[in-house]
C-alpha cells in the first residue's frame, strides 16, 4: 500500500514555506526604474533632510555656517605659505590667489560628498532599521548638504577672484554646467562608497589616506604639467593620467572659466563628461543592487 507523502514543516525552511503560500520579503528590491520612481516621489524628503542637517551642523557654534568658508580659507592660507611661498609652486602662474582657491574650493566639494556618502548607510543605520525608503536617499541627502555649503563657498571664491584682478567674463555662465557635471560625478562616487561603507567598517579608517592623496595628485597646489613634466622630467602621458584624474579634472576646466591665463589640456572636458555620466550611471547601479541587504546583521 502507498502512503500518501506528507511534507514534514520542521524539514522545510520558512523561505520555502514563504514562497509557497506566495509570501515576498516586505524590503524586496524593486526594480531598477521603479526605484527611481520611488527616489523622485522622496525627493522633498531628501532636500529636508539636507537642509536639517546643514542648520544643525553649526548650530552649536558662535561663527555658526561661516565656518564652511572660513574652514577651506584657513586651509588655502596655510597651504598657499608652504606651497607657494617656500616651496615655490606659484612660480609661472598667474594669480595664484585665485588658482589655489579654486583648486580647493572644488577639491573640498567633492572630498567631503564623497566621505559623507561613505559614511552615509553606517551611520544612519537607526533610521534604516526604523523606516521603509529608497537607502540612495541619505548619499543623496548628503550630496545637497554639500552642495548648498558650495553655493556660498562659490560666492567667496569670485569675490577673491575679482579681487586679486580677474574680470567677470561671459565665461562665467559656465559655472553651473561644471558643478552640475562635478555634482553628478559626486553622487555616483558617493553611492558607490556608501555601499562599501555598508560592509567594509576599515573604510571610514582608510578614507583619511585616501583623500590625502586624492588631493596631491589632483594639482590643487601646482600646475601639473609644469611640476610633473617640466620639474620632475617625467614623461608626458603621466601628467594626461593626472589630468584625467576626476578631481583634477574638475578643477582645471574651473580655472579656465575664471582665470584667462590658464589653458588646460582640451581632454579635461571631455573627462569631465565621461566621469560624470559613468559614475552617476555606475554608482545608481551598484548601490541599488545591495538595496535589501542595507542595515541588516
Amino acid at each position: 500500500m502507498r502512503m500518501s507523502h506528507v511534507e514534514d514543516p520542521e524539514r522545510e525552511s520558512l523561505a520555502e514555506l514563504a514562497r509557497r503560500h506566495g509570501l515576498r520579503p516586505a524590503i524586496a528590491r524593486p526594480g531598477f526604474t521603479a526605484y527611481l520612481r520611488q527616489l523622485w516621489e522622496r525627493r522633498h524628503f531628501v532636500l529636508t533632510y539636507a537642509t536639517s542637517r546643514n542648520v544643525s551642523k553649526y548650530s552649536g557654534s558662535a561663527l555658526g555656517q561661516l565656518w564652511q568658508v572660513i574652514t577651506p580659507l584657513l586651509n588655502a592660507a596655510i597651504y598657499y605659505v608652504m606651497f607657494g611661498l617656500i616651496l615655490g609652486g606659484s612660480r609661472g602662474i598667474e594669480n595664484y590667489t585665485a588658482f589655489l582657491l579654486t583648486g580647493m574650493f572644488v577639491f573640498t566639494y567633492t572630498q567631503r560628498t564623497v566621505s559623507a556618502g561613505a559614511k552615509s548607510i553606517s551611520g544612519n543605520l537607526s533610521l534604516i532599521r526604523a523606516l521603509h525608503f529608497p537607502r540612495a536617499s541619505l548619499p543623496l541627502a548628503y550630496t545637497i548638504q554639500e552642495l548648498q555649503q558650495l553655493a556660498i563657498s562659490m560666492g567667496v571664491l569670485l569675490l577673491i577672484v575679482v579681487i586679486t584682478g580677474e574680470l567677470p567674463s561671459w565665461f562665467w555662465l559656465m559655472i553651473p554646467l561644471v558643478l552640475l557635471l562635478q555634482t553628478m560625478f559626486n553622487v555616483g562616487a558617493g553611492l558607490i562608497l556608501a555601499r562599501v561603507g555598508a560592509s567594509m567598517r576599515d573604510l571610514n579608517q582608510l578614507l583619511p589616506f585616501i583623500m590625502r592623496t586624492w588631493l596631491y595628485a589632483s594639482g590643487v597646489f601646482f600646475a601639473i604639467h609644469d611640476k610633473v613634466v617640466g620639474s620632475a622630467g617625467l614623461p608626458e602621458w603621466v601628467a594626461a593620467v593626472m589630468y584625467l584624474n576626476p578631481a583634477a579634472s574638475y578643477i582645471e576646466w574651473m580655472r579656465d572659466i575664471l582665470i584667462p591665463g590658464h589653458a588646460p589640456p582640451p581632454l579635461v572636458w571631455l573627462s569631465c563628461l565621461v566621469w560624470a555620466f559613468v559614475a552617476l550611471v555606475a554608482g545608481f547601479w551598484y548601490f541599488w543592487r545591495a538595496e535589501d541587504r542595507y542595515g541588516r546583521g
